[in-house]
This record gives structure tokens, C-alpha cells and sequence, in this order.
């Protein structure tokens, strides 16, 4: 039976609640940068147009962590290290706990390796680089 509850979602899996929300508001940001406005408006009405606005985990894992880097800036790293997520595997094991408890959708082809070693998070956050990239 899934569970309905973020909040029980998070205990069940050992994240935060704040986790869920990041990768919720994530995934919105990597559908709407990926497929567009219109279809990022569609992907909050559950219809079943799912294909249309999906999005790869590698896909979501670049969003996720563009979207971390835009949101925090300097202190991303620490922000995502507070909700336990330290590799970018750890945002696939938060997206399954969500398609479990039917609060998210995947296709057949979707599996946790999708987010296993999807980017080096020494090197996504590291504060040099991400000073030489926005000056």
C-alpha cells in the first residue's frame, strides 16, 4: 500500500522532508528548462501526459543540481549535505521513495541506476569553479 504522506515518505526513507521538496521544486525547474513553460504548468495536473514531460534521472540529476547551484549559490553543498544527499544516487533513492508512494510517476525503462555516478559532487560544488562561472 503507498504511502500518502511526504512527511511519512521522509521518515520511511531517512531523508528530510526538506529533500522531497527540494527535488519537488528541482524537478519542476529541469521539466520546465528541458520541455518548456507550458509543459511544466501541464506536468502539475496529474493527466496522462506523462511522456511528454518526462525527464531522464541523468536528466533530473543536472537539473537538480543547476537548480541547487542557482538556489544556494556558494552554500549548495551544505545545503544538500544537511538533507543527507551526497552523491547524486541519493536524488534517485528520493525520486523511488515518491514513485512508491505514487506521489511521482516513471516509465518502465526508469531505474535507480539512472542517478548512480551521474556527476562528481567535489567538482559540482566546488566554490572555485562555481566563482569563475558566474563573475
Amino acid at each position: 500500500m503507498p504511502y500518502k504522506s511526504l512527511q511519512h515518505v521522509a521518515e520511511k526513507s531517512g531523508y528530510p522532508v526538506g529533500a522531497f521538496l527540494f527535488v519537488q521544486r528541482g524537478l519542476d525547474f529541469t521539466v520546465r528548462r528541458t520541455h518548456g513553460e507550458s509543459t511544466a504548468r501541464a506536468a502539475l495536473i496529474d493527466t496522462e501526459e506523462h511522456s511528454s514531460r518526462h525527464v531522464s534521472g541523468q536528466q533530473l540529476c543536472i537539473g537538480l543540481r543547476d537548480f541547487a547551484r542557482r538556489e544556494y549559490g556558494l552554500l549548495a553543498r551544505g545545503v544538500l549535505a544537511r538533507w543527507r544527499i551526497h552523491q547524486s544516487e541519493d536524488f534517485g533513492w528520493i525520486v523511488f521513495a515518491m514513485v512508491d508512494a505514487e506521489l511521482m510517476h516513471k516509465t518502465q525503462e526508469d531505474t535507480i541506476e539512472d542517478f548512480v555516478d551521474v556527476f562528481s559532487f567535489d567538482k559540482a560544488f566546488d566554490d572555485a569553479l562555481m566563482l569563475s562561472e558566474n563573475p
